[in-house]
């Protein structure tokens, strides 16, 4: 398996292309905007995309979903259905962040935790992550130690909860539940660089302040 972030739009936001190398099948996630320069990486690495992959509803991270998935004829898929008031306010959406306006739509599947997911011969495992939004959803591949983490967790902070539907007590919950995998998991965030969790557990002060108020 191999992967590449694409950074899109002025948020920074980390669209993921990941693809098998057996099969050369690929699939993105969280493509932001920018549809021109995710299809110059697709075509540059010459994978055969199947789907696009959402982690959640905010328009930073489905900006571009609809119109890649139109112009490949592939399904959008994920998140968790608890985010599905925000695909309802996509326009919403536009008009809070200054983005052009954008047609509503909705997945062609929605995800569920412990659902799996199969980007050619590799595996992953989905994991209901909610706090940042309610339908926040995590990719895991077991077998690599991956996972596409969205704004669930980022290297040395946390992701934010002053949206709508947003919730802190339940972000630092999934935050702690990801903290029980193993440690020596990498992660690809939604913004920013990529990290690991034993990073994480040892250098961010939001967890490092979390896990000594639960041990307390």
């Amino acid at each position: 398996m191999k992967y590449r972030i694409i950074p899109v739009t002025n948020f920074y936001q980390n669209c993921s292309l990941i693809w098998c190398e057996k099969t050369q099948e690929g699939a993105l996630f969280d493509p932001g905007g920018e549809i021109n320069r995710i299809k110059k990486e697709i075509e540059q690495i010459k994978i055969r995309i199947t789907k696009i992959l959402l982690t959640h509803g905010h328009i930073d991270h489905i900006g571009g979903a609809l119109e890649l998935s139109n112009y490949y004829s592939i399904p959008i898929i994920g998140p968790h259905i608890d985010d599905r008031i925000l695909f309802d306010q996509i326009s919403t959406q536009c008009n809070f962040f200054g983005w052009n306006p954008l047609p509503t739509f909705i997945p062609n599947r929605w995800l569920y935790h412990e659902d799996q997911i199969k980007i050619g011969c590799e595996n992953f495992t989905i994991l209901h992550c909610p706090g940042h939004s309610p339908g926040h959803i995590v990719f895991w591949n077991k077998n690599y130690k991956l996972i596409i983490m969205g704004d669930v967790l980022f290297k040395e902070s946390i992701g934010r909860t002053d949206l709508p539907g947003g919730d802190k007590q339940s972000l630092l919950q999934s935050i702690s539940y990801l903290l029980s995998l193993e440690d020596n998991i990498t992660f690809l965030p939604g913004h920013g660089e990529k990290s690991t969790l034993n990073h994480e557990r040892y250098n961010n002060p939001f967890v490092i302040n979390f896990l000594k108020n639960t041990i307390q």
